[in-house]
């Protein structure tokens, strides 16, 4: 089976829909992009970034096999979201993985969910294969880097840098 198809059964094969703690994760379907795209505006209103991602999301409901999204739900409602991206990195020794986004509605906050998410998209980072599993969180988010570090991960010292090179 090629690799990207390998990647295809592992995030979606038997593992469609996962209960924890009173919290459903639905692997994102195509139905679903809609719904996903409302929230990513209203988690990332204040960015003042183009709406790329919009395009982004339809292609991970759609299949894309360097991604995966779940819809978080608490009796039968969306509360959230968690992204999970692939790479690969000599440095780590090989797949390793961005959780991308991570959201919860405002009124799903302060229950211990973001550790429950937090848990998730590291079983699935593992059930992936991925060796090592990063993230980005902004400087004055208090909150969510003690979430962060409280689920095992550390600060690198260095800072993330990009450069678009496609609209």
């Amino acid at each position: 089976m090629p690799k990207d198809d390998s990647l295809r059964a592992l995030g979606k094969s038997a593992d469609l829909s996962r209960t924890c703690m009173d919290l459903q994760f639905d692997l994102i379907r195509e139905d679903e992009a809609d719904a996903l795209v409302a929230m990513v505006r209203a988690h990332h209103a204040a960015d003042d970034n183009p709406p790329y991602f919009e395009t982004a999301i339809v292609e991970i409901a759609k299949g894309e096999p360097m991604a995966r999204a779940w819809i978080v739900r608490h009796a039968n409602r969306v509360v959230g979201y968690v992204v999970l991206t692939l790479g690969y990195s000599i440095e780590h020794g090989g797949r390793d993985g961005f959780i991308d986004d991570l959201y919860l509605v405002p009124d799903a906050r302060s229950r211990g969910w973001g550790r429950i998410i937090v848990d998730f998209a590291l079983a699935q980072a593992a059930r992936l294969g991925i060796r090592v599993l990063h993230l980005e969180v902004e400087a004055n988010n208090d909150r969510a880097r003690s979430l962060y570090r409280l689920a095992g991960f550390e600060e690198t010292g260095r800072r993330l840098m990009r450069r678009r090179l496609q609209p």
